[in-house]
């Protein structure tokens, strides 16, 4: 779904799937910061478009979900529903790490490797976020936000994803467990890359090359969901 801000003109592009039936969203505007007003009509069979769009209305609360005993409920802020959009055709990458240094190696090769970023401090803000925004990239560290790295929230969020929507996102994992780009560990956790934080300064050639593989390995794939609308 594309909108345009009625302040500044930036187009924002918002995936379908993202949006509850029959409930209004906030939408920030990356530029002027302008909120506006999204609601996705039920579809009732009467008209091919089931998207409406009002800038400045009131909201309604969104659906109640309970996920992974996170409490994500219909009683958080309206802040906290916002989404944090970029222009259209832009790269985004969600940053689940709790340790401020770390992310501070891992915020410049983002940005240049010209990315949106998102940083969250913990599961449950970082599994709101995921489900209101399409996030290409993902860093999470294994013990996010948990003291048991195999009862990682968010990596129990992403496995229980539609493959179809997993397979849009590219996930690394940092880990002081396993070594770097261990491929059967990575089958093992439903990764697309494993980072041991050892290596951590050399994170921007690893994702580099493992961004390529991925890319070439999918591409088929992608190419046949787009070519029959599922993509």
């Amino acid at each position: 779904m594309e909108i345009i801000c009625d302040q500044c003109n930036r187009k924002l592009n918002i995936p379908d799937e993202k949006l509850p039936e029959g409930r209004k969203v906030t939408v920030k505007c990356p530029g002027c910061k302008n909120k506006l007003s999204v609601e996705r009509k039920p579809e009732t069979g009467e008209d091919e478009s089931s998207f409406g769009f009002a800038a400045g209305d009131g909201e309604e609360k969104a659906e109640n979900h309970s996920d992974f005993g996170f409490g994500l409920s219909d009683d958080y802020d309206t802040p906290d529903r916002t989404f944090e959009f970029i222009e259209d055709e832009g790269k985004t990458a969600l940053i689940c790490e709790e340790d401020s240094a770390i992310k501070e190696i891992i915020k410049p090769v983002l940005d240049f490797m010209e990315y949106h970023i998102v940083e969250t401090d913990n599961a449950r803000d970082a599994i709101k976020k995921m489900r209101y925004n399409a996030f290409n990239l993902m860093i999470i560290n294994e013990e996010f936000d948990t003291r048991d790295p195999d009862a990682n929230g968010v990596m129990i969020y992403l496995s229980r994803m539609q493959m179809l929507e997993r397979r849009r996102m590219f996930v690394a994992l940092l880990s002081r467990r396993f070594y770097t780009m261990d491929h059967m560990m990575e089958l093992n956790k439903s990764v697309n890359l494993i980072i041991n934080l050892k290596n951590l300064n050399d994170i921007e050639k690893i994702l580099k090359r493992s961004l390529s593989d991925n890319d070439m390995f999918y591409r088929l794939y992608m190419e046949n969901l787009k070519s029959i609308g599922r993509f």
